[in-house]
């Protein structure tokens, strides 16, 4: 992939100040949601994962814990029986509204993760991976929201996450200006997709090409 002069040094500069920024706004909300995770279900607060990183290197993502302590550990959600059955109460509101996430604020500041880019595979995802090879998705730091969380999310089959996920590396590197307004699209979509809940779907990874499919 071509690198520009925002990709190698802009985005990284406002990754940080934007993640920041957020943590120190959000703390007595951040704090608020760690209490209440504790009160539904006794346990770590926080969650974390083995996931892909740039460079098809390794790091541990960390998000809000969802679900009980009894859930099997680095399993994806659509893989699990019955995925509702593990998630806690206000799990299952974190999850709705994309909060969870937040903690990945600190691997922003890590330098493990941006605030745009393809969503961290886990490390046993190799279909994903190797979808993502393809267009060279691998070799960009993974985001906390992407061009694929606006555009389905869930309900993607992995082949085609994998081409929203290359769409937006091409963009990133056609220059400086493409790359930026990428970014800010797909942060300011995110935001409406959040809102609207769109594309959440519990366990439902390609439930949108299920759906077309029952409809022909």
């Amino acid at each position: 992939m071509k690198r520009t002069f925002y990709d190698l040094y802009v985005k990284r500069f406002f990754d940080i100040a934007v993640a920041f920024l957020g943590l120190a706004v959000l703390f007595p909300f951040l704090l608020v949601i760690s209490i209440l995770i504790v009160i539904d279900d006794p346990g770590p607060v926080f969650f974390t994962q083995k996931r892909i990183g740039i460079g098809k290197t390794y790091f541990r993502v960390h998000k809000y814990r969802t679900m009980k302590m009894s859930t099997p550990h680095d399993m994806p959600t659509h893989l699990l029986d019955h995925p509702e059955q593990y998630i806690t109460r206000v799990g299952k509101v974190l999850r709705k509204l994309s909060l969870d996430e937040l903690p990945q604020l600190f691997d922003i500041l890590r330098g493990k993760m941006s605030l745009v880019g393809p969503r961290p595979a886990l490390w046993n995802q190799e279909d994903l991976f190797l979808e993502r090879e393809k267009y060279g998705a691998n070799d960009v730091r993974p985001g906390l929201t992407g061009w694929a969380q606006i555009n389905g999310r869930d309900e993607l089959e992995i082949a085609e996450k994998a081409r929203f996920d290359g769409f937006y590396v091409q963009r990133l590197g056609k220059s400086g200006i493409a790359g930026f307004l990428m970014d800010l699209r797909c942060l300011f979509g995110t935001v409406i997709a959040v809102l609207r809940s769109d594309g959440v779907v519990e366990g439902g990874t390609g439930t949108l090409d299920k759906e077309n499919k029952e409809k022909q």
